[in-house]
C-alpha cells in the first residue's frame, strides 16, 4: 500500500498524510512541484519527528512519477468526482492511493491515468473533505480491507 501527494500546496496538510503514513508503515509519493519548501516549518510542525521514520519518494514531476512507479500495480484517484463509492470499492494491497491539491484536484490526464476513481459520499450541500481527512479516510478502509495494518 502506498499513498501518493500529487502537487501539495498546503504544508500542514502534506505533515499530516506524512505523520499518518509513518504510523501506519506506509511508503509515500511527493509528486512535485509541491506550494512550498519541503523544510517549511509548518510542515515540520504538524509531521513532528515522524518523517525520520518514513519512506519518501520524490518525483520531480508527474511523467517522473509515472516512469517510477510499478506498472502492475493499480492507481487509486481520490476524487469528488468519483465513480465508485468508497464504501463499494475493494482495494488491493499493493495499490497506490493518490490524493491531488487542496487548490484543484487534478488534471484531466491524471484523472485518465488512474484504474479507479473512488468518493467518498458527503451528504449535501457538502462538497469535499480536507485532503489529510480524507486520506486518513481511505488509508484506513484501505488498511482494513487488506489487514495491513500494523499488528495485524
Amino acid at each position: 500500500m502506498r499513498l501518493a501527494l500529487f502537487e501539495p500546496d498546503i504544508p500542514q496538510n502534506t505533515g499530516a498524510l506524512l505523520r499518518l503514513a509513518a504510523c501506519f508503515g506506509v511508503e509515500v509519493d511527493l509528486i512535485e512541484p509541491c506550494g512550498f519548501l519541503l523544510d517549511d516549518r509548518r510542515l515540520k510542525r504538524v509531521a513532528l519527528d515522524y518523517t525520520a521514520n518514513i519512506s519518501l519518494r520524490r518525483h520531480a514531476s508527474w511523467q517522473a512519477f509515472l516512469v517510477d512507479r510499478d506498472p502492475r500495480t493499480r492507481l487509486i484517484l481520490m476524487t469528488t468526482s468519483g465513480s465508485v463509492a468508497l464504501h463499494r470499492f475493494a482495494f488491493a494491497a499493493n495499490d497506490t492511493i493518490l490524493l491531488g491539491r487542496e487548490s484543484a484536484g487534478v488534471p484531466e490526464a491524471v484523472h485518465h491515468a488512474a484504474s479507479e476513481r473512488v468518493v467518498i459520499p458527503l451528504r449535501q450541500p457538502a462538497r469535499s473533505l480536507n485532503v489529510a481527512l480524507a486520506g486518513a479516510i481511505v488509508l484506513a478502509e484501505a488498511l482494513r480491507q487488506t489487514a495491513l495494518f500494523p499488528g495485524q
